[in-house]
């Protein structure tokens, strides 16, 4: 009988273990799973937060190209006014040339060279004159007044300049004002 009762002692004992560590799984299971789904809503969380962090870095970038972008049309806009209101000291210049008749020499020399620095000082802001005779037409840049038959030059050339026109880059300041030969 003493040995029954030893292996029921045993048995129980060994039934109260196994309980005990189901019992004990249980919760290390429970707490396993909650780790995992912190892990996961943390990691969610850093996505989000990354995803969030490249969007403002791409919102910056974006910004900054636009605000240069903008400061140089503004200062294209300013520099063009400002030549805008000193075209017609140049076309006075050009009138006065072209009807300087039968005026000393230096004088002439003299209102050259101040044509000249004009023309010199636009440059450097980046201001193109054109609108020369035997030029190609381009009605996006010349205003055709008027047409002529010419035999001397080509179709759609440039016979005569009324008034000089400018540009910067490729925007227009003033249209030239051109005659046309041998237009259609």
């Amino acid at each position: 009988m003493g040995k029954k009762k030893e292996e029921k002692n045993t048995e129980a004992q060994e039934t109260k273990v196994q309980t005990e560590t189901e019992a004990n799984q249980e919760p290390v299971e429970e707490t396993q799973d909650k780790n995992a789904e912190e892990l996961k809503k943390a990691q969610d969380a850093l996505a989000a937060q990354k995803d969030s962090y490249l969007r403002l870095a791409a919102e910056y970038d974006n910004y900054r190209k636009r605000t240069q972008a903008e400061k140089l049309s503004i200062y294209d806009d300013a520099t063009a006014k400002a030549v805008e209101q000193l075209l017609p000291v140049a076309d006075s210049l050009d009138m006065a040339l072209m009807n300087m008749g039968d005026a000393p020499d230096e004088f002439k020399k003299g209102l050259e060279l101040v044509k000249n620095q004009l023309v010199a000082s636009l440059a450097k802001l980046k201001v193109e004159v054109f609108g020369e005779i035997g030029e190609e037409f381009n009605p996006e840049i010349h205003n055709a007044i008027s047409t002529a038959e010419n035999a001397e030059l080509g179709k759609n050339t440039i016979s005569q300049v009324f008034q000089k026109g400018y540009k910067i880059g490729n925007r227009v300041i003033r249209h030239a004002m051109v005659q046309v030969a041998n237009c259609d």
